[in-house]
């Protein structure tokens, strides 16, 4: 299906399109993930500079990501979402790959303001995320680990940012990262059931088309509880984190209780929009469980203001773009 190349956008649809594809709901998570790392590995709130750094360049390099990754998957978009930007024409292919070009860019000489390792970083999540857009994405747990990877990479990219060597690092930020590897991985496996009808017309061969819906909340709830297990127990044993990140959790937990309790319930009567609503408290659970481990380490102050900042960007991003990006528009 070819893109309305003909057609004529205002800025106004230009501006929305480029909104869209920035998909902030998703990007604001990996920020807080490389905050995490940051505060974390400094054993409090790092310097101003340092925070900054470290929560806004992993999301350059995660738009520069969903720029490139729209762009290969265009063929597929004309399938079933006509209506997102590239398809649709309100974004030129060209355009896509300059302006996330430029993202890229920008995060990679931001990055020099920090250590040698995040500069390293910046070319490792590169080849991950095009691993991911070009190769992985369509095979199953192989894309969904590729894209815990990326997480991974992002948590470091943080923990590298006070300038620790490798060898200083804790064992329990090794081990914390096993936590984001398995998150990420089930979030992206949460994320293909919305679009397995889709997947399954353009010769994707993800979880939820391979094995269907029932297998794949199994799943999903295996590594639910094993990445949950994990970052439960380790600021215990290791005792790295207050109090208040156990406070916070108990808030994820009801969220991650309620979500599954949701998908279980829906099961007979599956759509895109229930699969999509359940992936979109799923997204704001991430932000609390990122923000309880901010928690665990820097004053409630900041955490606090962080953590509804967060909240409320996610939501209302959510609630202005994800339906439109998603779903053609009724008129």
């Amino acid at each position: 299906m070819k893109a309305n190349s003909n057609s004529k956008y205002t800025i106004r649809d230009k501006l929305f399109a480029h909104l869209e594809t920035w998909r902030l709901y998703t990007v604001i998570w990996c920020g807080l993930v490389s905050l995490a790392g940051s505060c974390i590995a400094f054993g409090d709130f790092p310097p101003l500079k340092i925070a900054f750094l470290a929560f806004f360049i992993p999301m350059m390099g995660w738009t520069a990501g969903l720029y490139l990754a729209d762009f290969l998957d265009r063929k597929l978009d004309a399938i079933q979402k006509p209506h997102r930007p590239i398809p649709s024409g309100r974004i030129k292919p060209y355009e896509a790959i300059a302006i996330g070009a430029i993202f890229a860019l920008t995060g990679f000489i931001l990055s020099t303001l920090l250590s040698p390792n995040n500069i390293l970083l910046v070319f490792v999540v590169a080849l991950l995320v095009l691993g991911y857009a070009k190769f992985s994405k369509s095979r199953g747990i192989v894309g969904n680990l590729n894209r815990g990877f990326v997480t991974v990479a992002t948590y470091f990219f943080g923990v590298f940012s006070i300038g620790q060597s490798i060898q200083e690092i804790p064992i329990y930020i090794w081990l914390l990262s096993f936590v984001f590897l398995i998150h990420d991985t089930n979030s992206n496996l949460v994320g293909a059931i919305r679009d397995m009808e889709g997947d399954k017309k353009g010769g994707y061969i993800t979880i939820p088309v391979k094995y269907g819906l029932k297998k794949s909340i199994f799943i999903s709830l295996i590594l639910t509880f094993t990445w949950l297990s994990l970052v439960l127990y380790l600021p215990y044993y290791f005792k790295f984190l207050k109090i208040e990140f156990y406070l916070l959790m108990i808030i994820d937990v009801l969220i991650l209780f309620s979500l599954y309790v949701y998908l279980f319930m829906t099961v007979k009567n599956y759509s895109r929009e229930k699969a999509l609503k359940f992936h979109e408290f799923f997204v704001i659970e991430r932000v609390t469980l990122a923000s309880a481990l901010i928690f665990g380490i820097a004053s409630i102050n900041k955490a606090g203001i962080i953590f509804v900042i967060a909240l409320l960007v996610t939501y209302l991003s959510q609630y202005l773009l994800r339906k439109r990006y998603e779903f053609k528009e009724k008129k």
